[in-house]
Order: C-alpha cells, then structure tokens, then sequence
C-alpha cells in the first residue's frame, strides 16, 4: 500500500559474487547508455570488494548507493532501510506498543517530562520529573535518548522494569509496567477566555478524528466566539490528514491538487458539505517550521477567505513524496508530485505568505540559528508556476530583541478574534 506524504521508481538491483551486469535488449539502444552507467556501478562495486583496505559491509554499501541516487535528486527523496521504515510507520500511524510517557535526556539519563493519561505509566505512578537510569538489566548511561526509547518501545502485553529516582525518595525503585497501545497525541486544545485555541504538532492517521474530539470538548464548555489553529513548527505529515482537516471547515470546493510528471497523473481533492465551526472567525498561525501539509491547510483556507493566516512566511515545501515498500528491504520515499493551492499557487521554495505578518518575540525563539527553507536545501525542485523562490532571510533583516514573555503571535490572534466577533455583533445589531 502506498502512503503519500508531504513533509513524505522501484527497480531490483541484484549483486551476484561477480561483476553487475546488465545486457540491453534489441530495440532499447536508446537507454544503452543508461545501461553502460549501470554496469559502471558494478565495475566499481566490484574494485571496492576486493581491493578495499578492509573487507568492506556490502549490504552498506548497496544501501548507501541507492541513497546516494535518492537524494541527488531532491533533498525529500530518501531510502528507508527496514528500522527506518518502521520508525516512519510508527510517526504516521500515530500509535505504538510502549508505556505512554513524554522523556528528555538531562546529564546522561533519562528524565520524565510528562507521563501521557491513561496509559501503563500514569497507572504505575510514574511521576513528571522522576529520572529512569535502568531500563530491565541495561544502564541508561551511556545510551543515546533514542536508543532509550527503543527499549522502552516493544510489543503489546510484554513486561518492562524501570529503575526510578524520584525528588524525595532516598533510594532508586523499581517500577515494572506492561506495554500496551499507546496513541500520540498531535491535536491538543484549550479555551483562552470565549476563543478556542487548538494547536496541531504533525500529520497522522489521528489527526483528523483527534481535532473533531478537541472541538466537541471546547464547544461543551459553552460557545465559542471563534478559533485559532495553530500550525506553527508543524513539519507536515499525510496528505490525507491534510485534506480532512481543511475540509473539516470548509463547506465546498478544491482544497488541493497535485500534479506529477504526467497529466493523468493530476488530482483533485474538494471539500465536502460541512464546517465544525459553523462559519465563526478562524485564524491559523504559521510560521519558517510550518512545512507541506501544514500548507496545505494554510493555503487552502487563506484561497477560500476561511481563515486570516498570520504570522510568517511557512517553509515552502510544495512537494508530494510517495511511499513504495520494497519486500523485506525497508521502503523507497520518491517525490513524486507538486501540490497547488486552490488558487493555482505552487508554493515550493516560495511558502504561504500570512495575511497578516507577526514577528515572534526574540525571547521566545528556541535559538539564535539562521531559519532555513525549502529554497536553502540543496537540489530542492522549482516553483511549479516558475514564481521567484524566497529564502529564509530574504528582504527581511534582522529581527530586533524584544523583551515579551508571552506569545505575542497568539496574543494578535486572539485580539483579531475578538474585533472579528464585535465587529459582527455591530453588523447584526
């Protein structure tokens, strides 16, 4: 089965214990050439195994050439070895066998941010701010945060044994859980005053269904004056999730389309009948770390006049990448289309621009780190309508230090919120 992903070729290549060889057929003395390159390949794979310094891993070898040829094409264009292609399934089901806890690494250990409701950890007790230094008979120390959490992770049903220290207790204990079914949250929501505030980190198969649940939540708490959807450093994820949740606010027409090397290739995707807000103020937030489906949502919204974007520029990754399983050998991720807003925009290397531009306060960014977008990346593909890409820093400047604790972006959305909404109630009166 195939997944298309925007954040997100398939031919056997077979070594034998001689030479690659490829011999072209009668009538394809126009792809000789390509042949000629193809046995090239072999010649040099075959100098490597024997006369390398050291006996060379073959399998790494195979695997870095086909990710060598992926990623000359576009810096979205991957192979995914097995693990890899687990690792991606893990992200874009949004679901995995594990305990149901949110960790960091801090001095060489692993220390618990926030035990997830509901899960084997928050029953066991596991508490914000405990420090895991053994997972069953294996030291942390010394272990990578990833490593950590692949131990951690495993199938459902199966016992695992956490040696805790925790604030006030004297000595470590031991804490063994059961892994079970544990659901990532990408949709998380709360009420600033009459305003609803959703935010959503990525794109997965829980997406959608996650943000109707949050809106059903905010709405028993009483009525809502209107929206703001968050999709600020959302990297992007499934293009269907993408489609759902732009048609979650939209009543009718193209939210998307997508257009590859053939035009039977084009697709459409429209909106169905249906807005879970019922027409109220909505505005999304954006900004560089806003990539792909994120886009696709932005775009689509700000096309239709159903949402004020605001913020800055999105990243401007305007390319559709499909999944295709090879067998026992992980996956090959290929770009194999560019999306269009519904306006006709392709807004690769170029991103969405807000309708309304907000800074973020200085004190609020992660880092002093130049942004990068999509037109930064090396061998990143052309606008599709042949529209001047945009750099991260283009025409910009520097942004000045500011001292404001809050966020000052969401602070501008939510007064837009609220002139929206008294403007209104002025119109109807």
């Amino acid at each position: 089965m195939r997944k298309y992903l925007v954040s997100g070729f398939l031919g056997a290549l077979v070594i034998g214990a001689g030479v690659f060889l490829v011999q072209p057929q009668q009538g394809e003395a126009a792809s000789s050439e390509t042949y000629r390159q193809l046995n090239l390949f072999g010649d040099v794979f075959e100098r490597i195994r024997n006369d390398y310094v050291k006996k060379p891993d073959e399998k790494k070898l195979i695997e870095a050439a086909i990710q060598g040829m992926l990623t000359s094409l576009d810096p979205h264009s991957s192979y995914l070895n097995p693990k890899n292609y687990k690792d991606m399934q893990v992200n874009t089901r949004g679901q995995f066998g594990g305990l149901g806890i949110e960790v960091t690494m801090e001095k060489g250990v692993i220390k618990v941010v926030s035990p997830i409701d509901d899960t084997p950890a928050s029953r066991a007790g596991i508490q914000a701010g405990d420090y895991i230094t053994r997972i069953d008979d294996t030291p942390v120390l010394g272990l990578s945060l990833r490593e950590a959490v692949d131990r951690m992770r495993g199938k459902v049903d199966t016992e695992i044994t956490l040696t805790v220290v925790r604030k006030g207790v004297e000595k470590p204990f031991e804490v063994t859980l059961k892994r079970a079914i544990i659901k990532v949250r990408s949709v998380r929501e709360r009420r600033e005053g009459d305003i609803g505030y959703v935010r959503i980190t990525s794109f997965s198969e829980q997406t959608e269904p996650g943000l109707r649940r949050a809106i059903d939540r905010l709405n028993a708490e009483g009525p809502l004056q209107g929206l703001v959807l968050d999709l600020r450093n959302n990297p992007g994820g499934l293009l269907d999730q993408a489609i759902a949740v732009s048609d979650a606010f939209l009543n009718k027409g193209e939210i998307v389309s997508t257009r590859g090397r053939r035009i039977e290739d084009t697709q459409r995707f429209n909106a169905r009948p249906g807005d879970i807000l019922d027409g109220k103020p909505l505005v999304v937030l954006i900004n560089g770390g806003s990539a792909s489906a994120s886009e696709i949502v932005a775009g689509a919204l700000q096309d239709h006049g159903r949402a004020i974007v605001m913020g800055t520029r999105s990243f401007g990754k305007g390319s559709v990448q499909t999944i295709f399983p090879i067998p026992g050998n992980g996956a090959v991720r290929l770009t194999t289309a560019l999306y269009y807003t519904p306006s006709g925009r392709s807004i690769q290397a170029k991103g969405i621009e807000p309708d309304i531009e907000v800074k973020q306060a200085r004190i609020e960014t992660l880092d002093n780190r130049p942004q990068r977008s999509e037109a930064d990346l090396r061998n990143h593909l052309a606008n599709g309508n042949g529209e001047k890409e945009v750099k991260a820093g283009d025409g910009k400047g520097k942004e000045k230090k500011a001292d404001a604790p809050q966020d000052y972006q969401l602070s501008r959305a939510l007064d837009l919120i609220r002139g929206i909404a008294l403007y209104n109630g002025f119109r109807k009166g």
